[in-house]
């Protein structure tokens, strides 16, 4: 654990000899969570940020009917809730769910940011670290709309594809979703995503094994 969180984009620039100082002044502690279990829900009051130290946690937006929409994957040395703590968002809006077997630790967001009284001296570090973290999500999920905002289940997909090869600089590569999750997350409906994908793998532009893709012609990406 000590190792992923040490590798963490919060934690970096903190030198050996601080970071168990640093946990001790964070109050931080661990949660284990099964795969499926509820981590946070919305409407639940948040003061702490998450840090997934095992395993990864889906980010998931629900409405009135039942349908959820998966903004984000969240995986090991990364952090969640630290937006909505940080803009004073008192009530979560979205809900968190262990998409495997999961451990989180968990710190209160103003022992982080707030200079303590022994005056140690990783919390502006730390406090530059989260802006950073705030700015590179705000990136991505101005990504995730470039995707949603397609018009056909068809554009959605191929956007998305096309994204993944130049992230993984290949024509062939893995997603982080299985159906349902990348359904949820492009927001289309599974059958719909299912049906394109067939037809993109019959016509030669696209192949694909569970999770795994390949990139076969660029001729539909244009």
């Amino acid at each position: 654990m000590k190792n992923i969180l040490k590798n963490s984009r919060l934690f970096s620039g903190v030198s050996e000899s601080e970071f168990d100082s640093l946990i001790k002044c964070l109050g931080a502690s661990l949660r284990r969570y099964r795969k499926g279990e509820s981590v946070c829900l919305a409407g639940g009051f948040v003061s702490e940020i998450g840090i997934v130290v095992g395993g990864k946690v889906h980010i998931v937006k629900g409405d009135a009917w039942g349908n959820q929409n998966i903004i984000a994957e969240i995986g090991a040395g990364e952090m969640f809730a630290e937006a909505f703590v940080c803009g004073g968002v008192g009530v979560l809006p979205v809900s968190v769910f262990a998409a495997t077997d999961a451990e989180v630790m968990f710190a209160d967001f103003q022992r982080v940011i707030a200079q303590c009284s022994n005056s140690c001296v990783f919390h502006r570090l730390l406090i530059r670290n989260i802006i950073g973290i705030l700015a590179r999500k705000n990136i991505m999920l101005q990504g995730k709309m470039e995707h949603i905002t397609k018009r056909t289940t068809k554009e959605k997909l191929l956007s998305y594809l096309s994204e993944q090869s130049r992230l993984h600089g290949s024509r062939e590569f893995d997603i982080p979703f299985d159906r349902q999750g990348l359904a949820d997350y492009l927001s289309v409906e599974r059958s719909a995503l299912s049906a394109e994908m067939s037809k993109l793998k019959a016509a030669g532009v696209i192949g694909y094994r569970k999770s795994r893709f390949e990139i076969l012609t660029s001729d539909e990406l244009l």
